[in-house]
């Protein structure tokens, strides 16, 4: 059975690789076919499709406080 993370924008997640001002958490700014993400360090933006985030990101360190 696969796995099957659901993500929230306001997720900071963290990435396998570093961007280059030296972190590697990002703040996720929009969800669909491509994902919106955004430097915690720098805040530089980047869009990445779907199938390259979900292969990058390593772990959620900070979930989105949803208000139900």
């Amino acid at each position: 059975m696969a796995n099957f993370v659901r993500y929230h924008v306001g997720d900071v997640v963290q990435m396998k690789k570093a961007h280059p001002c030296g972190t590697n958490e990002w703040e996720v700014m929009r969800i669909g076919v491509d994902f919106v993400i955004r430097c915690c360090g720098c805040g530089h933006r980047v869009m990445i499709p779907r199938p390259k985030f979900e292969k990058a990101v390593r772990k959620i360190l900070k979930t989105a406080e949803e208000d139900v």
